[in-house]
């Protein structure tokens, strides 16, 4: 195995699980999760004396049917476990399917077609949420697999109650969608504080719990998919679904301050940025001495950082299977020394100098802790909200829109507004870039914080200030979680990005604009964290006010 080792001020990031003596026992179990549903249903499990796999596997079918405009079987994600005293990192990311080509979303003249790869049918790659959830049952879990399916038959047989944001969501969706997809036909009828029945999604995961992953990839419900496809245009067939593989990698490991980050590599730059972001931040931390919490200087500082971070992430990552990524070069001491060096405490580097620096709306997130102290941070996503708005009939589950991940052409920015380059331009069969970073902290081999959030490109500077909240400024969780978020993404040009949970007004506003700043509203809540926190054998949990979820502790 290739091991990627840095080490500069006490910080240093591999690509390497570790393993050491455990035995621990805590108070109990917790879950956070992004709505009541699957919380319940996690602590359901935990008291029934599953483990932590066991409650993730349920509680990811449950949101399936309580939260589909993110939860999810017909899209894909990774999985970040901490068992026995060991980490595992599960990449279930949906692939293009072989028919997909590097100009599938371009016109004649070369310009990018609007929404083809954010609406309908051909926006989907090969779903990978039921093989991804197998894989983590067969090798970890306790319970049965059936039982862990049955909370979320449930649901779709006998409906859920429709939250307020989620109708919203729903709204925007349908503006979306239009007449182009079959949304309205299933989701149209959703209103707020009724019950939501989905009887032909209850007859799917019936199906799938007592035939087992087979079912999904190679039985009735694989025909009814193909099926879709062909009606609506789509790409996926027989073959990708049968070839579709979830993949066990090592994790990327980041040692700080005497803490072990363990996160998602590639496919997801989100292990790789927010090493980066936390090593600069290192290397730059007489800047941060002294200064305050979401204080103009502290945002423009983590601008500064943020910027050179999304200029290496447009230009050289992308699946590891179809792209030479420099993943030593990146993280390594050097490098970073030099990255920090670039950054201006007082002023706003010019976005036009700021390059590549070697030389040549929705997912979910949720965060389980057993009493054994075993861990799973889990995100998931159809990408954006209600994903391609395409569900398949007689299933009655909604495809993603993943194929926008990836880098439709060279410097155009997807939905996210991130540009991407050659590493992750479409290629059938390769896995499209993503921003998703499930992630750990563990102490002297012990877990004591598990957290990840949705929220596309701002998913790891998220996590990034959350650690900051924790380990620099001692908030407590709950604060930690709810404090106001800001997002610098290099283009567009020297904009600071807030959401209307924790607007950025005032003097900090002032200040920043005066640097040259621009401040945007970016018309969606930044993220909805998911946390748990383990000190001294005692839980806590932290869901974010931006979101509807629930943390819980399970006795």
């Amino acid at each position: 195995m290739r091991v990627v080792m840095l080490r500069t001020l006490g910080f240093s990031a591999a690509i390497l699980a570790s393993s050491t003596a455990f035995a621990v026992t805590l108070e109990g179990g917790a879950v956070a999760a992004p709505d009541q549903y699957g919380a319940q249903v996690a602590a359901d499990i935990l008291k029934k004396g599953g483990n932590a796999v066991d409650a993730a596997v349920a509680t990811a079918f449950t949101l399936a049917v309580t939260y589909p405009e993110a939860g999810n079987i017909g899209g894909g994600g990774f999985m970040t476990l901490y068992m026995d005293g060991k980490a595992y990192f599960l990449d279930y990311r949906e692939v293009a399917p072989k028919a997909a080509t590097r100009n599938m979303y371009l016109d004649d003249k070369g310009e990018i077609i609007e929404n083809l790869s954010l609406v309908g049918a051909r926006a989907a790659g090969v779903p990978g949420t039921v093989m991804g959830l197998w894989e983590a049952h067969k090798k970890f879990g306790k319970l049965p697999w059936s039982e862990l399916l049955t909370p979320a038959v449930g649901y779709a047989k006998n409906g859920f109650k429709v939250a307020e944001k989620q109708y919203q969501y729903r709204e925007d969706a349908q503006g979306l969608f239009k007449d182009s997809t079959n949304f309205n036909d299933y989701f149209g009828q959703m209103k707020v504080g009724e019950t939501f029945k989905q009887p032909e999604l209850a007859q799917t995961l019936e199906r799938i719990a007592d035939k087992g992953v087979s079912e999904f990839y190679q039985g009735k419900t694989a025909d009814l998919l193909v099926a879709q496809m062909q009606a609506s245009n789509g790409l996926i067939t027989k073959d990708d679904l049968k070839d579709y593989k979830a993949l066990w990698r090592e994790p990327m490991r980041i040692d700080w301050r005497g803490n072990v980050v363990y996160t998602a590599p590639l496919p997801s730059s989100g292990g790789i940025a927010l090493a980066q972001l936390l090593g600069i931040k290192e290397q730059r931390a007489a800047d941060f001495k002294g200064v305050e919490l979401n204080s103009a200087r502290y945002i423009h500082l983590l601008a500064e950082i943020e910027k050179r971070v999304f200029a290496d992430r447009a230009d050289y990552l992308g699946d590891p299977a179809f792209a030479k990524v420099p993943v030593a070069e990146l993280v390594a001491p050097e490098y970073l020394a030099k990255r920090a060096k670039e950054v201006n405490p007082t002023a706003i580097s010019e976005t036009e100098k700021v390059r590549p620096g070697l030389e040549p709306h929705q997912t979910t997130h949720f965060s389980i802790v057993d009493k054994q102290g075993n861990a799973v941070s889990n995100t998931y996503t159809l990408n954006w909200d209600y994903g391609s708005g395409m569900v398949v009939k007689g299933a009655g589950f909604l495809l993603n829109d993943e194929m926008d991940d990836f880098s439709s052409k060279p410097g155009v920015a997807n939905a996210f507004g991130v540009v991407g380059g050659d590493a992750n331009a479409i290629e059938p069969g390769k896995r499209m870039l993503s921003s998703m970073s499930p992630s750990l902290v563990t102490r002297d081999g012990q877990v004591t914080l598990v957290l990840g959030t949705p929220g596309g490109s701002r998913i790891f500077t998220s996590i990034f200030q959350v650690l900051n909240n924790l380990y620099d400024y001692d908030l407590p969780l709950e604060k930690a979680v709810a404090a106001q978020r800001v997002h610098h993404q290099l283009l567009p040009k020297d904009t600071i990005y807030f959401d209307a949970y924790a607007p950025l007004t005032g003097e900090v506003a002032q200040e920043l604009k005066k640097m040259g700043y621009t401040l945007e509203d970016q018309g969606w809540e930044m993220g909805d964290i998911q946390a748990i926190r383990v000190t001294g054998g005692k839980l806590e949990t932290a869901s974010d006010p931006r979101g509807r979820g629930v943390g819980q502790v399970v006795k």
